[in-house]
C-alpha cells in the first residue's frame, strides 16, 4: 500500500477540524463530557491577537488523520524555553503506519530550531499503548511528579483572595 504522508501548521480556516479533532480524543479519553471548547474559542485562543498554542495536522493520502496541539513552556533550570505537546490524537484507521512518532518527530525537529531544551506531555495512566510507544522511541516518564491544577470555583476563589 503506497501511503503519502504530510505535515502542515494548522490555519484559522482548520478551527472545526481542529474541534473534532479534539471531540474525538476526548471520546477515546472517556473525558467527552469535559469539551467545552467551542469555534469561536478556538479561533481567539489559537488564531487571535494573542495565540496560545500551534497546531499542525497530519495527512495521509491528503486525508487529514492526526493533530497535534502544543505551546511554550519554560525551564529554570535549563534557562530555556521547551515545547509541551498537550495534545496528539491520530485516527484508529490510520494508526499503524507510523503517523504518531512522525508528527512527535516533526515536534522534536520544532523544539530543536527553537533552541528549546526538551520536549513534553502528560499521558494518561491507563493508556498502555501509548505508554510503550513512548518508551519505544525514549521518553522517561517524571514518575516523581504530581500534577496538580486548580479550575472552576477553586480557580475563581483562588483569584478572588
Amino acid at each position: 500500500m503506497d501511503q503519502q504522508f504530510s505535515i502542515r501548521s494548522a490555519t484559522i480556516d482548520d478551527v472545526p477540524l481542529i474541534l473534532a479533532f479534539i471531540k474525538e480524543l476526548a471520546e477515546y479519553e472517556k473525558l467527552a463530557h469535559e469539551v467545552v471548547a467551542t469555534e469561536a474559542i478556538l479561533k481567539e485562543t489559537l488564531f487571535g491577537n494573542k495565540a496560545h498554542a500551534e497546531t499542525i495536522i497530519g495527512y495521509l493520502n491528503d486525508k487529514p488523520v492526526s493533530f497535534a496541539l502544543f505551546f511554550h513552556n519554560f525551564s529554570t533550570f535549563l534557562g530555556r524555553p521547551g515545547l509541551y505537546l498537550e495534545d496528539l490524537f491520530v485516527k484508529p484507521e490510520a494508526r499503524g503506519f507510523g503517523i504518531g512518532k512522525q508528527m512527535l518527530n516533526h515536534l522534536a525537529k520544532l523544539a530543536k530550531e527553537r533552541n528549546c531544551g526538551r520536549l513534553e506531555w502528560w499521558v494518561l495512566d491507563w493508556n498502555k499503548p501509548a505508554i510503550d510507544f513512548y518508551h519505544r522511541i525514549g521518553a522517561k516518564p517524571m514518575d516523581e511528579w504530581t500534577v496538580f491544577r486548580v479550575t472552576g470555583q477553586s480557580l475563581e476563589d483562588l483569584a478572588s483572595q
